[in-house]
């Protein structure tokens, strides 16, 4: 009776021990690292005007077609958990446009998005661009919402973006295309 005793003890132990050792083997902690990257850079492309735009009349007697130029800075924050799944992407991308007419058009485009790890990236935000003084002397600024898709092409330590760009307001929508490149910059640190 005392020897059924003591084995079904060790019997019992046994299968504690081997439950917290289980328990051991799948638990594992480990410290999560951000990267951050900074990948600002020189952007370049042209915006096609869709519809009239009479509203850019008001503030030059300049003719302008509906195909304007776009050049400016690409500033870009982004956060990679662990180098797995989507990065977090704030971005600032002022731009000026209409150099070829003779007129300097700058708007900033502020926009929240998401880039997937095979370099596809989609965001949104708000799109501010300065007229000018309208023939009365009163300055113009439009404020409109960008929705922006793209494709990232990573080659090393040299990112090659490619973005196309819809932005709309009552007065009229803009169609951008919008390209450049960008070499990585990263800092890693860990989250505790």
């Amino acid at each position: 009776m005392l020897t059924r005793k003591v084995f079904r003890s060790l019997l019992f132990a046994l299968f504690i021990v081997s439950s917290l050792q289980a328990q051991g083997n799948v638990t594992t902690y480990h410290h999560p690292q951000l990267e951050e990257i900074n990948l600002g850079g020189p952007r370049l492309g042209f915006t096609y005007l869709l519809g009239d735009h009479d509203y850019i009349k008001n503030y030059t007697d300049e003719p302008i077609g509906p195909t304007i130029s776009q050049f400016g800075w690409h500033f870009e924050y982004m956060v990679k958990p662990d180098g797995y799944g989507p990065s977090f992407v704030i971005e600032a991308v002022p731009l000026v446009a209409g150099v070829e007419y003779g007129i300097l058009l700058p708007s900033t485009t502020l926009a929240f998005g998401v880039r997937f790890p095979n370099g596809i990236e989609l965001g949104m935000g708000p799109n501010v661009q300065y007229l000018g003084a309208d023939k009365e002397g009163e300055a113009g600024l439009q404020t409109a919402l960008t929705i922006a898709f793209g494709k990232t092409f990573s080659y090393g330590l040299v990112n090659l973006p490619v973005n196309l760009a819809f932005t709309t307001n009552p007065d009229g929508e803009r169609l951008s295309l919008v390209f450049g490149y960008a070499l990585k910059k990263k800092t890693v640190r860990r989250v505790n």
